[in-house]
């Protein structure tokens, strides 16, 4: 869900920056999930230090990372990043139960077959926000497949505070309106923000279209699975991968502090990645970059 930044906190993006719509030379392709395809952008070409997957939040989408498809690519990986199931262009069942941590957990596991298959090793699994936790549903599966694992802007279990508090709200909405009427909402909150009245039109557009295709039951079961999900950060250490913790130094979701005690539990690595809030890939990809270079060739090393 949107969130606005922190007046304190100075992005590093410029004001006319498109973010989502960043220029890169990623291919657009599917891969089978298992409830039916998932629309991925994969760059394609020899992994030459390795592969990574990519896994976007709650309402987002694969065009969360698109700032870093171009340099990951010039740094010698294959970059995959995908819409999880109802999420923009990949369709999704009606059923809210479809959409458990579990659930999307196995269409992760799945592309991860695939791209093992396709490029070998290494692997390295990202997931951002809502998406960290379900990427850590796959590890936790089949940790064999991966060779690193990063939650960025991520928690140790179910959403606390305001994000939580909007999430609350969202079902008596889709009772209302459905999916249309979510949207309607959020642009007349969005209309008294400065901030977000900022954001380049073609990107404003791009949010619209975006939230508009979102699966109405994948957005229940969804959030119903954010609220939820139990404190896993235990299992999670027994896996033995090399894991890292980063998140914006303002991040409003799962707050810093949350975050910093969950790496210290894993035993992982932490970044507070700096001039950034929930969506540092987009709000300060240059040091995003850096973190995910650095942490990704020391995970391959130790492999």
């Amino acid at each position: 869900m949107p969130g606005g930044p922190d007046d304190i906190v100075s992005l590093a993006i410029a004001p006319d920056d498109l973010r989502q719509l960043a220029d890169h030379d990623a291919a657009h392709r599917t891969f089978s999930g298992g409830a039916g395809p998932l629309a991925a952008l994969d760059t394609g070409g020899e992994a030459v230090r390795g592969t990574t997957l990519l896994v976007a939040g709650y309402t987002g989408s694969k065009e969360d990372f698109a700032p870093l498809l171009r340099p990951l690519c010039e740094a010698g990986y294959r970059v995959v990043a995908i819409d999880q199931r109802g999420q923009y262009e990949s369709p999704g069942p009606d059923d809210p139960s479809a959409y458990s941590v579990e659930e999307l957990g196995r269409d992760v596991v799945a592309v991860a077959r695939v791209l093992r298959e396709e490029s070998g090793e290494p692997l390295h699994l990202l997931g951002h926000s809502f998406g960290g936790l379900v990427t850590r549903a796959a590890v936790l599966a089949e940790p064999g497949l991966f060779t690193s694992f990063t939650l960025l802007g991520s928690g140790p279990g179910q959403l606390r505070g305001r994000r939580a508090e909007l999430l609350d709200h969202l079902g008596p909405l889709l009772e209302a309106g459905g999916v249309k009427l979510v949207h309607e909402t959020l642009e007349q909150v969005a209309m008294t923000d400065p901030k977000a009245q900022a954001v380049p039109a073609a990107t404003r557009e791009f949010y619209s279209r975006r939230f508009l295709r979102n699966s109405e039951a994948g957005l229940r079961g969804m959030a119903d699975a954010m609220l939820n999900e139990p404190d896993r950060v235990a299992e999670l250490a027994g896996v033995g991968l090399p894991l890292l913790v980063a998140h914006g130094e303002a991040d409003d979701a799962w707050l810093p502090h949350v975050q910093a005690d969950m790496a210290q539990r894993l035993g992982a690595r932490h970044e507070v990645i700096l001039n950034s809030i929930h969506s540092p890939a987009v709000e300060n990809p240059a040091r995003t970059l850096e973190v995910l270079l650095d942490f990704w060739a020391d995970a391959s090393a130790a492999s």
